[in-house]
């Protein structure tokens, strides 16, 4: 295996003073030597940096030429990627939340599949631990020429949008525009569907390596879910407005604009966002998208339903 690959991971940190030892000890305590860990304090007001601070000091002191230790002020998950990712230097980038943690060994097995394949994509399972139980989300296998479907199925939640199970060549970034979106919601999947659209190849690594904490279910508003629907489209329609005069060769989500609009003008109607007066432009751009019966997450019903609204828009 080559061992020159350098991964770096990047790890937003706020709030997770509960958290952040067990997290940091899961990839300090990797066993791949070739890794640039770059913990972004996005502003935190707990003792979570002061807590890592310790750590570092008191097992991890000889990777201290290895660790980055970057302040900034609050500004929320995806600007704190980007400031991660702004100071990363690895051959590879790996985006991770500091409440979750990481099989023992996994980064290891990570730069294996990378020196096998050279795949600039590299994605795999992960573990979603609740209070009392651990539920294995296992990724789907994907050819390199299955990419267009890989995107759309991440889009529609058949696959996982995730950033935090998928190990992205970092030179994919320097090459490329990839946007950053606007609101917190889905900023996964905004990133995940233009990072795999630029990749000229992907690979599948059939391994737990991510652990995603959830808590405990609580009953969601229905503000709270009227507010997530909207910040959810608003990003996907953000991202539709800055490809959609790319040409489809060279347009990473060429596949997925008419769920976008497709799924804007249900949503528009189903939760009431209104969202026909906000763009005046929509209701023509859902007039012209074409529904798409299977994988969609709109229902085929809902979006002929959809398409009628529209015309009367």
């Amino acid at each position: 295996m080559q061992k020159d690959i350098t991964i770096s991971i990047i790890a937003p940190i706020y709030g997770v003073e509960k958290y952040i030892v067990e997290f940091a000890e899961s990839i300090l305590s990797q066993s791949y030597p070739h890794i640039e860990f770059i913990f972004v304090n996005d502003g935190t007001k707990d003792r979570s940096i002061e807590l890592l601070e310790e750590l570092i000091t008191k097992k991890y002191e000889h990777l201290r030429p290895q660790i980055k230790i970057v302040h900034k002020e609050n500004g929320g998950l995806p600007a704190a990627r980007h400031t991660g990712l702004e100071a990363a230097t690895g051959d590879y980038i790996y985006n991770v939340d500091s409440d979750d943690w990481l099989s023992e060994g996994s980064i290891e097995k990570i730069a294996a599949k990378i020196a096998e394949t050279s795949a600039d994509v590299v994605y795999f399972n992960y573990v979603k631990e609740y209070p009392t139980r651990s539920s294995v989300k296992r990724e789907r296998c994907y050819t390199s020429a299955e990419r267009p479907r890989y995107i759309r199925n991440m889009y529609n939640h058949v696959s996982f949008g995730t950033l935090c199970n998928k190990c992205i060549r970092r030179q994919l970034f320097l090459d490329n525009t990839i946007y950053v979106p606007k609101y917190g919601y889905a900023e996964d999947c905004y990133v995940s569907t233009q990072v795999v659209g630029y990749a000229k190849s992907i690979a599948y690594l059939d391994e737990n390596v991510y652990h995603y904490r959830k808590g405990v279910a609580t009953a969601m508003t229905g503000q709270q879910r009227r507010k997530r629907k909207r910040e959810y489209i608003l990003n996907f329609l953000d991202l539709y407005l800055k490809y959609k005069d790319v040409p489809a060769q060279h347009n990473p989500i060429a596949n997925i604009v008419d769920d976008i609009l497709i799924q804007a003008g249900w949503y528009s109607t189903w939760y009431n966002l209104d969202l026909y007066s906000e763009f005046e432009w929509l209701a023509a751009a859902v007039r012209g998208a074409k529904i798409r019966g299977g994988g969609s997450d709109v229902p085929l019903v809902a979006q002929i339903i959809t398409k009628i609204v529209a015309l009367w828009k």
